[in-house]
């Protein structure tokens, strides 16, 4: 795979010969660019837990696409459906998916979604480029981009946009421990784009805010709960801190299909614990996945229905 935007197909697509669902092996990026066929539910189950594909609405089209496969085998949906919404459960985009697919799992519906997806990005990030101004320079966390989303990114989707409009100068690129989505995925990204950057140590984010280096900050979400609070990668509610106090704008990119209406405050969110191991496995460890970032430290949330300073109707 050549240097360029990635197609939607190249991050997951569904394959009639097998069946299976082809994923971009985000494991091995950006070293290597591998693909792993997945022809079970379980397998999908275990790609998208051992972050093979991640990223919210990413792992929403390939639940979607793991339906599908389940029907095709003639397995039992509902079992299909519960593992995969079990895999990762603080995105709330794996549960969206499933329901939109449940009265019609087929391959054709499941690509609909996945096209539709790319669209609401497309149409978030012409938006949330109106908040850019000539100059800016940008901090984003973790990796929203293509990648993330199955097509053209939430967060690194504005990014691209204000590029493409003229009004980003630079991005500092969160390195995201333990697993370095930002140093390995978003600056993978963002160089094809050829959009500068550089990748900083999570902790450096303070000093350059304090220098006044950084002019906005950018995030994707897993999960908005209904009164605006915002869960995304662990580091994202420290960030939203330091943008408060420094008066830093903080923005949120992401779709309506992240929004929980359901989930009425962050409290409720669950917070997905992942092994110890990926930080040390030397000493005890506690490795939660994401935070939350409440809603009175949030500028903006973006998503393709416009620029919102909440999520209520």
């Amino acid at each position: 795979m050549g240097r360029r935007h990635l197609e939607p197909e190249d991050i997951v697509r569904y394959e009639e010969d097998g069946p299976k669902v082809v994923l971009l092996d985000q494991r091995r990026l950006p070293d290597q660019a591998v693909e792993l066929e997945c022809s079970t539910v379980p397998e999908l189950v275990t790609a998208i837990r051992e972050l093979a594909i991640r990223g919210a609405p990413a792992i929403g089209v390939a639940a979607a696409y793991g339906l599908a496969l389940a029907r095709a085998r003639g397995e039992d949906l509902d079992a299909a459906a519960s593992a995969l919404a079990a895999a990762r459960p603080t995105a709330v985009n794996l549960a969206w998916a499933l329901a939109e697919m449940r009265d019609e799992p087929t391959p054709g519906h499941a690509r609909r979604l996945h096209a539709e997806e790319v669209e609401r990005c497309r149409a978030m990030a012409a938006h949330a480029a109106e908040l850019f101004v000539p100059g800016t320079r940008a901090l984003t966390h973790c990796n929203a981009g293509g990648l993330a989303t199955g097509g053209y990114g939430s967060a690194v989707g504005a990014l691209r946009a204000a590029w493409e409009r003229g009004l980003l100068a630079h991005v500092w690129v969160d390195e995201t421990r333990p697993l370095l989505q930002g140093s390995r995925l978003t600056a993978w990204e963002l160089e094809a784009a050829g959009i500068p950057n550089a990748v900083i140590a999570d902790s450096a984010a303070a000093s350059l805010m304090a220098a006044g280096e950084v002019d906005c900050v950018v995030t994707g979400a897993d999960r908005i709960a209904a009164n605006g609070d915002t869960a995304n990668k662990i580091g994202t509610y420290a960030l939203a801190v330091l943008a408060a106090h420094h008066e830093v704008p903080f923005y949120v990119v992401a779709p309506t299909s992240t929004i929980d209406s359901a989930t009425p405050t962050g409290a409720e969110i669950p917070i997905e614990e992942r092994s110890g191991d990926e930080l040390t496995t030397r000493f005890p460890a506690r490795n939660p996945a994401f935070d939350v970032t409440p809603a009175s430290l949030i500028t903006a949330i973006v998503t393709e229905h416009g620029v919102r300073e909440s999520v209520s109707p």
